[in-house]
């Protein structure tokens, strides 16, 4: 029987989810995590390894010829040497289009927070400050209507799309900036330049990939060109974002509020300066993780490979 082995299989599935759909197809062993050191001898002789986050690099594909197949459980697959696995003839394959819902609602959840503190106030009173208030409400932030602001998307493939339906019904005006902008888009919202969208948008959020163009596009010369207060929120990449230049906007208040759910290094590091600004939501990666977003990622990894084994591959990156 062919031997599958799942380098890091905890954050995809911490035992709320079965591997059933993928042990039907071969032997499977699951490891939780795997560190560095482990990786070559954990996949040992197996032909299909699965990875989430796991790095497979061209020295390992190198210590392993068993190999013959690897799946990534995301969309993003950049933890794999493609073009080493291309050369040797192996397969990578990725999960497409599986949390479209869940990061769409996160980052609204993201941004509705900013506006509400609703977890502070909850939190205040259970502390008994409302029972011991003189009045009969109070506020420690200002709370803001979104009715009427404009949200300008940049990168408005189906991801930035659904943050702008959510928002649209909310009453929100939506720009976005895309390198291939489509009929679905405009139904949504208008595509502008990136510059009238700096410029336009109460709220700003990131959904586009990174490249090497997008690396560090938030920083103090584009948020510069933003209005006064304005919002951003980042659920796509961390290195969009200069995290010093953001910090300092934040301590200056041109940026009222972020709210993220990725950094540049993660786990995130003790000397972030994000994790000392002023009105910065951090979130821990988790846009992705609701149940239903997991469990298509693990229906659509089994697709994956079945479908290889049937000769008719898809999916495949390289």
């Amino acid at each position: 029987m062919r031997k599958i082995v799942i380098l890091d299989g905890y954050t995809e599935n911490p035992g709320d989810l079965s591997w059933a759909p993928l042990e039907a197809l071969g032997e499977v062993t699951v490891y939780d995590r795997t560190s560095a050191e482990q990786i070559i001898p954990r996949i040992g002789d197996a032909e299909i390894v699965i990875v989430n986050k796991t790095p497979l690099r061209e020295a390992t594909l190198d210590a392993c010829p068993s190999i013959r197949y690897i799946g990534v459980l995301a969309t993003g697959y950049d933890v794999v040497d493609v073009q080493a696995a291309r050369a040797r003839g192996i397969p990578v394959t990725n999960v497409p289009s599986y949390g479209t819902a869940a990061v769409g609602q996160y980052a609204i959840a993201m941004l509705l927070e900013i506006c509400h503190h609703v977890a502070h106030h909850a939190q205040a009173v259970h502390d008994g400050r409302w029972a011991s208030n003189p009045d009969w409400c109070f506020w420690d932030y200002p709370l803001i209507e979104l009715d009427g602001k404009t949200l300008g998307v940049i990168g408005f493939g189906r991801i930035g799309r659904q943050t702008a339906r959510i928002a649209k019904a909310m009453g929100m005006r939506i720009l976005a900036h895309d390198s291939f902008p489509c009929d679905e888009g405009r139904a949504i919202g208008e595509y502008v330049s990136l510059d009238e969208l700096y410029a336009q948008s109460d709220v700003i959020a990131l959904h586009c990939p990174l490249f090497p163009e997008t690396r560090g596009m938030i920083c103090k010369e584009s948020i510069a060109k933003m209005k006064d207060g304005v919002i951003l929120l980042n659920n796509s990449r961390g290195p969009l974002i200069n995290e010093q230049d953001l910090a300092d906007a934040l301590e200056s208040g041109k940026v009222y509020a972020a709210g993220l759910d990725v950094v540049s290094v993660e786990p995130i590091r003790d000397d972030n300066p994000l994790l000392h600004a002023k009105n910065c939501l951090i979130t821990p990666h988790i846009s992705w993780a609701p149940k239903e977003s997991r469990a298509r990622i693990m229906d659509m990894a089994a697709e994956n490979l079945s479908q290889w084994l049937a000769g008719t591959p898809i999916h495949v990156v390289n």
